[in-house]
């Protein structure tokens, strides 16, 4: 599987939650903090893309139900345009701050944190190979709003193309100029605001 999703900055986020909900089902509120980690001799003092995430999530969904979670992802990131084609490994764990404390042990270290909040819609596409489109409304804090499509999907370069059509066909059909998309990750946009 590989996960194709674009981001755009949000200059009016409230307009975009009531465009969601006319196209989209709501799924959940969420708070999300994610830590990065990675060997120093990888990255050179520099805050890397990718690495090893944890992320501590809490949400609510659309029943009222809390949930809490903890997942460790690794992602391997490419660009194709604007959007990104990212293959990644994940699988929760039962106590994050003793994985934390494990990678610690391994000689990694948390070289960056972000975080965020927001809603999660699922709205579905015209196109029948993608399916269903995750778009999340998030405050990330330090920069700003943003408004995130994902589409998770087989590998193919058939396939990568009809998802990137179906962001593009959302992200229009939301009102979002195509030059709001950002191709810069999170942690290179936290890394230019900190220096």
């Amino acid at each position: 599987m590989v996960e194709i999703e674009l981001k755009a900055w949000l200059d009016n986020h409230v307009s975009i939650i009531e465009r969601l909900v006319t196209v989209g089902t709501y799924v959940r509120s969420y708070e999300k903090t994610d830590s990065y980690w990675m060997a120093e001799e990888h990255f050179g003092g520099d805050i890397p893309d990718s690495g090893i995430r944890v992320r501590r999530e809490k949400a609510v969904d659309a029943e009222k139900r809390e949930s809490r979670r903890a997942l460790v992802t690794m992602k391997w990131k490419s660009l194709s345009g604007n959007i990104e084609v990212n293959g990644e490994r994940e699988f929760a764990v039962s106590d994050a701050m003793l994985f934390e404390q494990m990678l610690g042990e391994l000689g990694l270290s948390r070289v960056m944190q972000k975080e965020k909040q927001g809603w999660e819609w699922a709205v579905q596409t015209d196109i029948a190979g993608p399916g269903t489109i995750t778009a999340e409304v998030s405050m990330v804090k330090d920069l700003g709003w943003f408004l995130e499509l994902e589409i998770l999907a087989e590998e193919g370069e058939e396939l990568v193309g009809e998802s990137r059509q179906a962001l593009y066909a959302l992200l229009e059909r939301l009102n979002v100029a195509q030059e709001k998309v950002e191709s810069r990750s999170y942690a290179a946009l936290l890394r230019e605001r900190r220096n």
